[in-house]
Parts: structure tokens; C-alpha cells; sequence
């Protein structure tokens, strides 16, 4: 019952080596002598008064200690998000907590766990880089993991009934159910969320890798310290070098990772009729046509086959006796009463020692902080009216017509994943010779930064739109506008729902680069909630910081539950697929 990772009709018998594999294990051997060379540098000693290079001769090295730092979040944001979408998913009463908590995990930007997370790690490790390098990697996950998990729990809670109904009449236990129907369900969701959050690193990464801390500064070699470095120096000789090198990796991960990945997917896509068009890829076919991974292949579906009875036979259900029914009550009671106790602790400690910070807050600058997220919040509404504008058609063509696909997928993949913070000193300078600055500036970048959750939510949501659907409605002959109104929106809506969801969360963290930059040695802001924390982060003022995040997070919160939660459980009751 558990699929293998590669498709039954591509493994067949192994006839000996081929040139496939001799390059395939030759390119395996080069990348892990990269990794380990390039990790053997994060053990080393800490440099406070490290100088980040802008030579073009440092480009290669620090662009993989980057990619490092990016590989390690993104797999601990995928782990993290299976989990966590799977525990809300099936525990009512973790789902009370871990649903709202998400809405506020997702709403802090990331310079407001930056001093925390950074200080805590740095105690750990005394002068150690691992310290320094442990905290980057944190906080490059914290901003690639929410759209994961809103994703995959909205794909769980998408699962058609009768599908659900079937995996209890064939007595599927959970690791059964989790890999032949809950996971297959989400992938689709998740590659092209991984996709964004890949770009999400890139967003922050000239945050994280180049950062002060009241009086202390802290960098690391990377691609995103060099483009902080360039930027604030008016390098543009470095700066274009730096996008360069940036653009070259995007489409290189594109070819050998995304599109593999994006045509894999297809395979778990819900459809009784084969599509004309699928998602194809020139590197997934090659390994494909291995003689070694096929051999391999088989011999993982033998392992999962094995697995998969050992694991029916344990868990076989059995007769239980009211007593041992009474006992199994009492402990499940016991079990949520810890894990609420737990929560109520933690929350009255932190409540406690929040209070406590936010009596230093001046009243100036708690007017500050409201009349800033005023205006942010006008700003992140007016970005995400302007993003939807364009996302929603351009996502549905892109996830319908894969000639399409196959030519603006790679362009909006690098688009997205150019941080928008390194071209934003051009983009600024057009902005001062027309009018309007950092007010209309922000704004841009904002968009920059969030409209790419809803494209690639949206695209999602129009491949997994079964196909025999849409033969149906040029079977009834429909029009535009009806298929549009009967078939497209109420198919994409989910997906359009996490979307918005997680781009409001991200424009409100796009804020804090957005309303504040540093520039050829200067700083310009704005006021906003954003400029507060980054000047608050700056200057080491973390009852200000507090505060300023606080009210973010309110603002964030509110907004989901009064507008856009109605909305997604809307999703699932009247637009939910049914088989």
C-alpha cells in the first residue's frame, strides 16, 4: 500500500551499467566533496570583525556556504510542516492550539526572532561560529516553513470522503494512510510551496547573513552578506555580479530539482482520465532511464512491500475489553491534560515576562507603533489587491497550458527568488528621479516580496484540477466566463485562500526590509510597523521591538480570523473535491 518514490512501470530489470550511472554517481561523489568541504568551515572560530568581500573571486565559495544554509532550513521546514499539518490534522484538541499559534508563528517577522535566537545560540557557542551559523539557518526556516504547513494541511483537509471512508474499509493503519493517501494528496501543494519558500530564503537572506544587534555586528560569508555589503556600499559592479550569480543557481535548481520534482508530482494528481499534457522534465526522464535506479527501484518497492506487512500485521486491530477501552480513556485525558498544562505554562511565563518589558514603552513610542501599523497595514491591503490582480490569471495559465509552463516557469522562478531587496537601491533611485520615494517604494517591494505565494498557489491549484473536468466543459461547450465561474475559481479557491493567507503573513514581514533601507551608507525609512523594528532591532531597543511585534501579530491574527479562516473553511465545505 505504500508508493515507492519512483513509478512501478519505470522499474525494470537492471541489464548492466550504462554511461547514466557512472555520471550520475561521478556528479553524487562532487557534490557531497562540496558539502563537506563547505561545512568544515561552519565549525570553525567565530570572527566578529569579519570583512565581507565584494570581490567577484569570492562569489563561488560563498554562494555555497549559502546554498548550505538554504538546503539544511529547507529540510527542516519540510519535516516541520509534515508534522505539524498532520498532528493539527488529526487531533481536535491539537488543532485548538497549533492552528492559531501558526497564524501568530507566521505573522513575526524575522528580525523579531533574530535577537532571541541569535544571543541564545551564541551563549550556547562561545565564540564559535556554529553558533552564528545555527541561528541563520533557524531563521532562514522561519522563513520558508508556514506556507509548507498551511499547505499540506489544506491538502489534507481537502481529501475527498469517499477516499477517506476507503482507507478505513481496507483498514489501512496511520503509516499506511500517511503514504498512500495523505501525503500523495499533498504533493502537488507542497512542491510548488517548496518552490516558494526556496524563494522566501532568497528574500531574507541579506537580513540574516549581515545583521547588527544594538552595538554588535554580525556577519557570515554568503551571497546574501556580499549583496547586503554591495548594496549598503552602492557597489552596483558587485551588486549585478552578485544577481548574476544569484540567477545562474536559481536556474540551475530549476533544471536539476524543481522541474524533476514538478513532473514527478503529476503521478499523485487526482484524475480517472489521463491528461494530454503533463509536466515534463529532460533530467527526471534520464534518471529515470538509470539501469542502477531501477534496479534500486524495485528493491525499495520490495522493502516497502515488507514494511508495509510487518507494520498491518502489529497493528492489526484486536478485540478490546471495556476495562482496557476505560484505561486506553484515561490515558488519552491524561496525555491532553499535560500537553495543555504545558501550553497554559508557557504562555503565562511568557505572558508574565512580556508585560513586564512593555512597561519600559514609552507613550510616544507606543503612538508611534500604532500610527506605523496604520500605515502598513493600508500598505500591505493595497499590495495584495495589486498582486491579485495579475496572479490569478497569469497562475491559471501557467498551471494549464504546460507549453506555457515550460517557458515562464524558469523566468517567474528566478524572479521570485531574486531577492527584491538587492535590486531595490535601483528601483529606489527611479523612484526619487519620479516621485514618491520610500512611500511608493515600500509598496513595490512589499509586492516583490508576497505576490509569488499566491502565483504559486494558485498554479498549484490549477494542476490539480482533474482533467476530465475540464473535458467536460468543452464537452458542454462553456464559455470563458462559465468556466471560469463553475470550474476554474471554485477549483483554485483552497489554494487561493492559502495563498492569500500566507502572502498577508509575508507582506507584513516584507515590511520591516520594505520601510527600512540602508543604502550607499545612509538609512532610509518611512513610517511604518516595519521601519520600527528595524530601527528597534538596530539599535538594540527590545521593549520597542516587543511591542511593535506584538501589535503586528494582533493585526495579522485578527485579519485571518475574522476575514480570511471564514473564507478558507468556506473552501472545504462548499468547493472541497468530491470523488
Amino acid at each position: 500500500m505504500i508508493r515507492s518514490l519512483i513509478p512501478e512501470n519505470k522499474v525494470q530489470d537492471s541489464r548492466g551499467w550504462q554511461w547514466q550511472d557512472v555520471l550520475m554517481i561521478l556528479v553524487i561523489f562532487a557534490f557531497a566533496m562540496l558539502v563537506f568541504h563547505t561545512a568544515a568551515k561552519f565549525n570553525t572560530a567565530y570572527d566578529p570583525k569579519l570583512v565581507i568581500s565584494t570581490s567577484v573571486k569570492v562569489l563561488p565559495s560563498y554562494t555555497l556556504q549559502t546554498l548550505l544554509r538554504m538546503t539544511l532550513a529547507y529540510f527542516l521546514a519540510l519535516i516541520f510542516s509534515l508534522i505539524y499539518a498532520y498532528t493539527a490534522y488529526h487531533s481536535k484538541a491539537a488543532a485548538s492550539i497549533l492552528i492559531p499559534l501558526l497564524d501568530i508563528l507566521q505573522s513575526i517577522p524575522v528580525l523579531s526572532f533574530l535577537p532571541g535566537v541569535v544571543l541564545a545560540l551564541i551563549a550556547t557557542f562561545p565564540n564559535q561560529r556554529i553558533g552564528v551559523e545555527i541561528a541563520s539557518i533557524i531563521l532562514i526556516f522561519t522563513g520558508m516553513a508556514w506556507n509548507m504547513v498551511f499547505s499540506f494541511y489544506q491538502s489534507l483537509n481537502g481529501i475527498p470522503g469517499e477516499l477517506i471512508e476507503a482507507s478505513k474499509v481496507y483498514r489501512l493503519n496511520a503509516w499506511q494512510r500517511f503514504f498512500s493517501l495523505e501525503l500523495p494528496s499533498g504533493v502537488i501543494g507542497l512542491v510548488w510551496n517548496s518552490v516558494m519558500s526556496w524563494a522566501g530564503g532568497w528574500f531574507f537572506l541579506m537580513a540574516i547573513e549581515s545583521f547588527s544587534l544594538g552595538n554588535k555586528n554580525f556577519h557570515l560569508p554568503g551571497l546574501g552578506s556580499y549583496l547586503s555589503v554591495a548594496a549598503q556600499n552602492g557597489n552596483f559592479r558587485a551588486i549585478i555580479f552578485g544577481v548574476l550569480d544569484l540567477i545562474l543557481v536559481i536556474l540551475l535548481t530549476d533544471i536539476f530539482v524543481w522541474r524533476p520534482l514538478i513532473a514527478w508530482a503529476e503521478k499523485f494528481k487526482f484524475q480517472t482520465v489521463e491528461a494530454e499534457e503533463v509536466p515534463e522534465s529532460e533530467v527526471l526522464n534520464f534518471i529515470q532511464k538509470s539501469p542502477t535506479l531501477r534496479a534500486l527501484g524495485m528493491q525499495i518497492n520490495k522493502l516497502t512491500n515488507i514494511l508495509d506487512q510487518a507494520i498491518a500485521h502489529k497493528f492489526q486491530p484486536v478485540a478490546t475489553s471495556p476495562k482496557k477501552s476505560i484505561n486506553n480513556n484515561v490515558v488519552n485525558r491524561f496525555i491532553n491534560w499535560l500537553f495543555f498544562s504545558g501550553a497554559y505554562a508557557i504562555v503565562i511565563w511568557g505572558t508574565w515576562e512580556g508585560v513586564m518589558m512593555l512597561s519600559k514603552v514609552n507613550p510616544a513610542n507606543w503612538r508611534e507603533v500604532f500610527w506605523g501599523a496604520l500605515l502598513t497595514a493600508l500598505r500591505v491591503f493595497i499590495s495584495l489587491i495589486l498582486s491579485l490582480l495579475w496572479t490569478v490569471p497569469v497562475g491559471v495559465a501557467i498551471g494549464r497550458n504546460q507549453k506555457l509552463a515550460k517557458f515562464l516557469q524558469p523566468i517567474v522562478q528566478v524572479v521570485a527568488s531574486v531577492p527584491a531587496t538587492a535590486l531595490f537601491p535601483i528601483l529606489l533611485l527611479g523612484l526619487i528621479q519620479f516621485g514618491g520615494g520610500l512611500k511608493i517604494g515600500s509598496i513595490a517591494l512589499m509586492m516583490l516580496g508576497t505576490m509569488w505565494y499566491i502565483l504559486f498557489n494558485v498554479i498549484a491549484g490549477a494542476q490539480a484540477i482533474p482533467s476530465e473536468l475540464l473535458e467536460a466543459a468543452t464537452v458542454y461547450k462553456l464559455s470563458l466566463v462559465d468556466r471560469w465561474k463553475t470550474l476554474i475559481l471554485p477549483g483554485i479557491f483552497p489554494y487561493l485562500m492559502t495563498g492569500i493567507i500566507t502572502a498577508v503573513g509575508g507582506a507584513w514581514n516584507a515590511s520591516i526590509v520594505s520601510e527600512y533601507v540602508q543604502f550607499h551608507g545612509k538609512t532610509l525609512k518611512t513610517t511604518g510597523l516595519g521601519a520600527t523594528i528595524s530601527s528597534a532591532t538596530s539599535k538594540g531597543d527590545y521593549s520597542l521591538l516587543l511591542a511593535a511585534t506584538l501589535v503586528m501579530s494582533v493585526l495579522v491574527v485578527l485579519t485571518n480570523r475574522t476575514i480570511w479562516r471564514p473564507l478558507y473553511r468556506l473552501a472545504f465545505e462548499k468547493y472541497r473535491l468530491m470523488s
